[in-house]
């Protein structure tokens, strides 16, 4: 079973560099590649199915076209999701919320699941993602994640005992208000630009995870700072490079649960 709190390497969108993008295949690989936990993307299709994706657009990682949101998931399943990447992954298909979660499982995997949306569809594509993950939802080892507030207040409401970590592109003057205010138990932010001093200021209240890391020096300089652990593309390197201890637990914080 994947360990609580997640290891230092964390595979990103599966493992992007070496498999197409939040598909199962990515989850496997990523598993192969040494990874315990994985991210992956989630939004709702237009009937409010929660499926594998990222963009907003279809065309990058499919064989489709126009917004994710506006298809059906009829629609969706027909689509390609892994000729893009490499002949080998073709006929690799856009995943259900479910599917992937069953994957997990199977491996034996953690899973930070990070919910996208449109603005104002937040709410909407958060309640689609924790009508699949209920079943089997498991504050070890499911951490929810986002950009969008709206969709981690419902989170909170929902699933009060489930973690959940706030993503920022950079640090941001009110980050420990807005993670108070949420109850996340981690943030979630973009290693570029990222400081010593902020990170230590921030270490010191909650884990701070910081994306996309594919260097292994990077990974080293951003941990002696404090960062708690790393998203990566390529697990394989990282796992190898700088080993797979768990991320620090922060116990003098604020806050150190989502228990409301």
């Amino acid at each position: 079973m994947a360990p609580f709190p997640p290891p230092r390497i964390i595979g990103h969108r599966g493992a992007a560099a070496l498999a197409p993008e939040n598909t199962l295949a990515a989850l496997r690989v990523a598993a192969a590649a040494g990874a315990d936990w994985v991210e992956f993307d989630v939004q709702a299709t237009r009937e409010g199915c929660p499926v594998l994706l990222h963009d907003t657009r279809l065309e990058r990682t499919t064989d489709g076209y126009g917004i994710a949101t506006d298809r059906t998931m009829a629609e969706i399943a027909r689509l390609d999701a892994g000729r893009w990447f490499g002949r080998a992954f073709r006929g690799e298909a856009v995943p259900r919320l479910e599917a992937a979660l069953a994957v997990v499982a199977e491996l034996g995997l953690g899973a930070v699941i990070e919910v996208k949306a449109a603005p104002g569809d937040g709410p909407r594509t958060m309640r689609a993602a924790l009508g699949a993950l209920a079943p089997n939802a498991a504050p070890d080892r499911h951490i929810l994640s986002s950009f969008d507030e709206d969709a981690l207040v419902v989170a909170a409401e929902m699933a009060p005992s489930l973690p959940r970590a706030l993503i920022l592109k950079s640090m941001v003057p009110d980050w420990r208000d807005r993670a108070e205010r949420l109850r996340c138990s981690a943030l979630h932010i973009g290693e570029r630009g990222l400081d010593p001093a902020e990170v230590a200021v921030a270490a010191a209240v909650l884990p701070l995870r910081a994306y996309t890391v594919n260097e292994p020096e990077r990974a080293q300089t951003l941990f002696a700072w404090g960062v708690a652990a790393v998203f990566t593309d390529c697990p394989d390197v990282l796992v190898s490079a700088v080993g797979h201890n768990s991320e620090r637990s922060v116990s003098h914080g604020l806050w150190g649960s989502n228990e409301k």
